[in-house]
């Protein structure tokens, strides 16, 4: 992952895009709306096509804002639709594997749930971001694992891998994560779904993203 501030929002994209066109003007007024760190396309259960052409619009869009554009699931798809990474989980491909299918230059992002020792694996095997979660119930996904606070906190202290705090987190509940040492914040429903759009969602976790970090303890990360 890029570095940057201390903390940014980590945007999945919404589990359905019906309307292919208009999920891209409101993504496009997201992301004018404030500092998004990297794009996920999560689409499960479609046929290839449909995540390419996906693929296809978002690309332009992430590239004219240094946003890496992370395919959920398929190192493979990654590779093929010319995307920045790939993200995957314990039951996809193994981190070396998808190591090997994007080569050494794609990010490379993996789920570790709730535990420290996985995400240590997926360190030490070159992982670019370790995902720890699900922090909250979350409506997206049927989240098998509820992590907590420490964990952030022990992983900011002692690894250099960022680390991504992800499941159930809105602009109500996020600002205690990044204060305990997420280097990223993976929202899909806590933007499109919020009450006043998407763009102000990314405006509003951003502020509270800002003010996350002033309580933060030094780490000297």
């Amino acid at each position: 992952m890029p570095a940057a501030p201390d903390c940014r929002l980590y945007l999945i994209t919404p589990p359905a895009i019906d309307d292919l066109a208009a999920f891209g003007r409101a993504l496009g007024e997201a992301l004018e709306a404030g500092d998004v760190g990297a794009l996920q396309l999560r689409l499960k259960d479609v046929p290839d096509e449909i995540l390419g052409a996906a693929a296809h619009m978002l690309k332009p869009m992430c590239a004219a804002r240094s946003i890496p554009l992370i395919v959920n699931d398929r190192p493979d798809l990654a590779v093929r639709f010319g995307c920045d990474g790939v993200h995957v989980g314990q039951e996809d491909a193994t981190c070396a594997e998808a190591r090997r299918v994007v080569g050494a230059d794609l990010i490379v992002g993996v789920t570790c749930h709730d535990s420290r020792h996985l995400a240590m694996e997926a360190a030490e095997a070159g992982a670019d971001y370790v995902a720890f979660g699900a922090f909250f119930p979350t409506r997206t996904k049927d989240a098998k694992t509820r992590a907590d606070l420490e964990l952030l906190q022990i992983w900011q202290e002692t690894m250099l891998t960022p680390c991504v705090a992800i499941g159930g987190i809105t602009v109500e509940n996020c600002r205690p994560l990044v204060t305990a040492g997420a280097d990223f914040l993976a929202v899909s429903a806590g933007v499109w779904s919020h009450p006043a759009g998407p763009a102000a969602a990314v405006a509003a976790f951003n502020a509270e993203i800002a003010a996350g970090l002033t309580a933060r303890p030094a780490t000297g990360r």
